[in-house]
């Protein structure tokens, strides 16, 4: 007899609808009709994409959810039958590690505090110095130190508060614990360490686990038995190395085909079933197979009509399909051969098929080759002798340069030839000094339109400062305005304009 024994375990949940008169409208399947066996010591490992079921039927075992229909039997003892408060205290044999460390923790409880509250629940020590004493063992055996019990969840990092979270289950001396995602929100290292943690306490203490998971390594590595769920039901089941080597289940080939292999040779031979559509609905599941609406062996006699039930083929191996038998004979072909790809050619294929640029880049390879031939190499060196003999005539051309920009009137410098340097200001505070006036920090120089028969590129040349007003103390600071005075720059007017 196995330790952990589900029969046709279903879970539905009520869809309701109404403020007034709140009535049942149809359910949610979450899980519907599972079955399976986990013997002592063995870890069974639980795969599916998400929303198949999975977190649900783990939380089913421990009655964390109401079972609708079905046997959970541990040990002989029926966990879906027991009162609320024998099952309390049957809680002692099944614990669970949560996927969230963080948010299965108390915030606002130390670690001695949270690991002391089930054994003190339970009635596990005779005081709180034996039970701090347990803690420290157990703590000493997933990797802490004995210095953690003061600290709270939030000092320690994901894969410490994970261990705390195995600390907590183990503490209480359980025969099976269900691992929900244990390793999901771990970096790649740390989900190594735990993983050889879970397998060391195994070994050590003789535990039981139910694992799920999404990452097909991980269950490969730790799990004895694997299944594959889908859509509340399960799919397949058979030993770990026998299901990684030959799947049965259309589905689990599928999940298996998007697994990468880390050698290149392999990886470009093997071929990549990729599934149409979505996941359907849990509360409207298609009738019949639940997978026939995604499967690329779809037949039309009992596939969408007859639901299949588990079937040993032999050697453990559990198939849920009409057409295991056939699919892996090869007497049952393929409906949808378009599914299936070769996994070295899914980028590249696709797009040489759609993109009418990869076509021409496909036919005109041979063109190339007059391309490449060197005329166009020796037209090149040809180019540049051109060039200086096109700069020796722009040097002449500057007549016509002088068309674009008539001259201005004489005694005048036009603004693109070069401006003579200002001259040298006076020291300040000494007579004549300030040809500009400044006002709080503002130029005062006024500039006067040009003249009518003046052309407007000269237009800053021919600006003339106003006369400046009268200081604070009545002095006027005066300028010559006339353009031979050497005290009057040229760039005085230019830079008030500018």
């Amino acid at each position: 007899m196995s330790l952990l024994e589900l029969n046709d375990v279903k879970v539905h949940f009520p869809v309701r609808k109404g403020v007034l008169f709140n009535r049942t409208v149809g359910h949610v399947y979450a899980v519907d009709g599972i079955s399976l066996n986990v013997e002592a010591g063995q870890t069974y490992g639980l795969v599916g994409e998400s929303g198949c079921g999975k977190t649900t039927l783990g939380r089913a075992v421990l009655r964390l959810v109401d079972v609708t229909d079905g046997e959970i039997v541990l040990d002989g003892t029926d966990l879906a039958k027991l009162p609320d408060e024998e099952m309390r205290r049957f809680r002692r044999r099944l614990q669970m590690v949560f996927q969230d460390p963080l948010g299965s923790l108390n915030p606002r409880q130390n670690i001695e505090s949270i690991l002391s509250e089930g054994m003190a629940a339970h009635g596990i020590g005779a005081n709180q110095d034996e039970r701090r004493e347990r803690i420290k063992e157990i703590l000493t055996r997933v990797g802490l130190p004995a210095n953690a019990l003061s600290r709270y969840p939030h000092e320690f990092s994901g894969g410490q508060r994970q261990r705390i979270g195995i600390a907590r289950a183990l503490v209480l001396e359980p025969d099976v614990i269900i691992c929900d995602e244990p390793v999901s929100a771990l970096d790649v290292s740390i989900q190594a360490q735990v993983i050889n943690l879970l397998e060391e306490l195994q070994e050590q203490l003789g535990l039981t686990y139910l694992v799920i998971a999404h990452d097909l390594a991980v269950v490969r590595h730790i799990s004895d038995v694997i299944g594959v769920m889908y859509l509340g039901a399960l799919v397949e089941e058979a030993p770990s190395d026998a299901l990684y080597a030959a799947p049965k289940h259309p589905y689990t080939k599928a999940l298996m085909s998007a697994v990468p292999v880390p050698d290149p040779e392999v990886e470009d031979r093997r071929e990549r079933i990729l599934l149409r559509g979505d996941l359907p609905s849990p509360a409207n599941p298609p009738t019949g197979c639940r997978f026939h609406t995604r499967c690329p062996w779809k037949q039309e006699t009992r596939c969408a009509t007859e639901r299949p039930e588990l079937v040993d083929l032999g050697d453990g191996h559990k198939v849920a399909c009409h057409f295991a038998a056939g699919i892996e004979a090869g007497t049952v072909k393929r409906t949808e051969a378009v599914a299936i790809v070769p996994a070295g050619k899914t980028d590249t294929v696709p797009a040489a098929r759609t993109s009418p640029e990869s076509v021409v880049s496909d036919e005109e390879p041979p063109k190339p080759e007059p391309v490449k031939a060197e005329p166009e190499a020796s037209e090149e060196p040809v180019k540049p002798e051109p060039e200086p003999e096109k700069a020796e005539p722009a040097e002449s051309h500057t007549p016509a340069a002088s068309q674009m920009y008539p001259a201005p009137p004489a005694g005048r410098v036009p603004p693109h030839r070069a401006r003579p340097a200002l001259p040298a200001l006076p020291p300040p505070g000494g007579k004549g000094h300030g040809f500009r006036t400044r006002t709080m920090g503002r130029c005062s120089t006024t500039c006067s339109p040009p003249p009518s028969n003046t052309p407007s590129i000269s237009s800053a040349s021919s600006c003339s400062p106003s006369p400046a007003p009268s200081s604070p103390s009545g002095r006027t600071s005066t300028s010559s305005a006339s353009p031979s005075s050497p005290r009057s720059p040229p760039s005085a007017a230019a830079s008030c304009a500018t």
